[in-house]
C-alpha cells in the first residue's frame, strides 16, 4: 500500500516543478514573517526574485542548530505564538535547547508523512501499534501517533520505559507493529528471555525503528531475536520530527517525502554538492510548514542518495541509512571514527552482544587511546584468561583493519553495559579537548 500515491510516484520533472513551486513560495514566506531570515538572506545578499526555480535553492544560506539555540526561545518562528498549536523541545545537552513549533496546518502535515512511512513499512488499516518511543517534549512518540491515527491503526500509547508491562501488553494484546530505538528493542528480547518468553513466538510482524543511527548489522541482530521486519524511520525535531523518510519492505534506502522536504547532499568540508553516490552531510529544506519552516538545514548526518525508481514503485529518492554524524564522529590519533564502524564489526563476530561502549582517552604526553567494551554473550564468556585474551585480540585486529588505528579491547560480563530504554549512550570521551 502506498499512502500518497500522487505524490509518492510523481515522475522526475512532476516533482521537480512542485518543488520549484512550493520553494518559491516558502522562501518569499519566510522573508516576510521571519525577522530571522530576513537578517540571514540580507547578510547573505538574497532576496526572494534571485529564487525562480528549485535549482536557485544553492543560492540560500544554511540554517544550523545553533541558530535556533542562539534565538532561542521562539526567535526563529514565522507565526505568531497564538497561532503556534504545538511546542516540542530537543534534549540538549549543553547550551539552550532547540524549540520547535508547530501550527495547525504543520500537524495535520505531521500526520500525512508519519502515514506515509508507515504504509512504507507495511502497515494497513487496522492493524494495532505499540508505540513505545517517549511521548512529550520529544517528537518521538506524538509524530508515530498522529501518523498511525492519519492511518487508521490501533494505538496502544506505552511510551518508553516499563519494558516488562511493554512486553506483558505484548503478549495479552498482541499488536502487530512496535516502534522504537533499535537499541531498546534488543533490551527488550533481553528483558523478555529472563521471563521465558520464546520471542519467536510472538505478535509483532514489523518493527518501526530510529532516533538513533544503526547498523545492518544491528538489523540482523534484532531480526535473528524477534521475528519481525526490522525497518528505519527518520526525522529530526528541528524538521519535523519522525516521518521524514522511512524504509520499505525492500529495505534498499528510506524514501524521502522530498514533496515536502527537499533533500540535499553536500560535502561537510567545502560546503558544495556531494559527488553523486558519495557520502555526504543531508541537508533539509522545509517547503510547506508554517510554523517554522527552515531553509537548508544542516541534519550533520552522513548519508548518501539514490534517485532511481524503487523496486516498491515508489519515484521518490532514498536516503541511505545514516552512516555517521558529523557531531559524534571523534577524532583518534587523526582519524575520523564513527561507531557505527565498530557497531559493524563487533555485531560480524559471533559471541557478542550488541551492547558496547567507546571510552576515549589521553595520556600525558598527548596520544589519544581507545578502549572499546564489549560485551559477550553469555554461551562465549568463560573464565580462562588466555581464552579471552585471545577473543580480546581477534576483535581488536577486526576493528584496527576498519580503522587503520591502535585500539584497546575489553570484554566485560553480559548485562555489565548501562541499558538505555531511549537512546544509547555510545561514546564516552574523557579527554580534555
Amino acid at each position: 500500500m502506498i499512502f500518497n500515491e500522487k505524490m509518492e510516484c510523481l515522475d522526475k520533472k512532476g516533482l521537480s516543478s512542485i518543488q520549484s513551486e512550493r520553494l518559491i513560495k516558502t522562501v518569499d514566506y519566510v522573508h516576510k514573517n521571519s525577522k530571522f531570515y530576513q537578517n540571514k538572506f540580507a547578510s547573505s545578499g538574497v532576496t526572494p526574485k534571485n529564487i525562480k526555480s528549485i535549482d536557485d535553492i544553492v543560492k540560500l544560506p544554511f540554517t544550523i542548530k545553533d541558530d535556533l539555540r542562539d534565538n532561542y526561545p521562539f526567535g526563529v518562528l514565522s507565526q505568531n505564538l497564538k497561532d503556534i498549536r504545538e511546542i516540542h523541545v530537543s534534549s540538549g545537552t549543553t547550551g539552550n535547547p532547540t524549540v520547535v513549533g508547530y501550527s495547525k496546518e504543520d500537524i495535520d502535515l505531521w500526520s500525512e508523512v508519519v502515514a506515509r512511512c508507515l504504509c512504507c513499512s507495511g502497515a494497513v488499516p487496522g492493524d494495532m501499534i505499540q508505540v513505545a518511543y517517549g511521548y512529550g517534549l520529544f517528537t518521538g512518540g506524538l509524530g508515530l501517533h498522529y501518523g498511525s491515527l492519519k492511518l487508521g491503526l490501533t494505538i496502544i500509547p506505552c511510551s518508553s520505559g516499563q519494558t516488562k508491562r511493554q512486553l506483558k501488553i505484548l503478549q495479552d494484546f498482541k499488536p502487530r507493529i512496535l516502534a522504537c530505538t533499535p537499541s531498546y528493542s534488543l533490551y527488550m528480547a533481553e528483558t523478555a528471555k529472563e521471563m521465558g518468553i520464546d520471542t519467536k513466538k510472538i505478535s509483532w510482524d514489523i518493527g518501526i525503528f530510529g532516533a538513533e543511527p544503526w547498523s545492518e548489522a544491528m538489523r540482523k541482530e534484532i531480526e535473528s531475536k524477534w521475528k519481525m521486519d526490522a525497518l528505519d524511520i527518520y526525522g529530526l525535531s528541528e524538521i519535523i520530527g519522525p516521518g521524514v523518510a522511512n524504509e520499505c519492505l525492500q529495505k534498499e534506502g528510506l524514501h524521502i517525502s522530498s514533496d515536502v522536504f527537499y533533500p540535499e547532499v553536500i560535502d561537510p568540508k567545502t560546503n558544495k554538492p556531494a559527488e553523486l553516490g558519495k557520502p555526504g552531510e543531508l541537508v533539509i529544506t522545509t517547503i510547506t510548514k508554517l510554523g517554522m519552516p527552515l531553509i537548508r538545514y544542516r541534519t550533520r548526518d552522513i548519508v548518501t542518495m539514490n534517485y532511481e525508481k524503487c523496486r516498491c514503485g515508489r519515484t521518490s529518492p532514498r536516503i541511505s541509512k545514516i552512516l555517521g554524524r558529523t557531531d559524534d564522529m571523534f577524532i583518534v590519533r587523526g582519524i575520523n571514527v564513527f561507531p557505527s564502524q565498530i557497531e559493524e564489526v563487533l555485531l560480524s563476530i559471533e559471541g557478542t552482544e550488541p551492547h558496547y561502549q567507546l571510552i576515549v582517552t589521553r595520556e600525558h604526553g598527548g596520544l589519544d587511546n581507545l578502549e572499546v567494551l564489549v560485551e559477550l554473550n553469555e554461551k562465549f564468556f568463560s573464565d580462562e584468561l588466555k581464552q579471552l585474551k585471545h577473543f580480546e585480540e581477534k576483535i581488536a585486529k577486526e576493528i584496527e583493519s576498519i580503522l587503520s588505528i591502535g585500539v584497546k579491547v575489553r570484554l566485560v560480563e553480559p548485562k555489565s553495559i548501562e541499558r538505555s530504554e531511549g537512546k544509547a549512550k555510545r561514546v564516552i570521551d574523557k579527554r580534555a579537548l
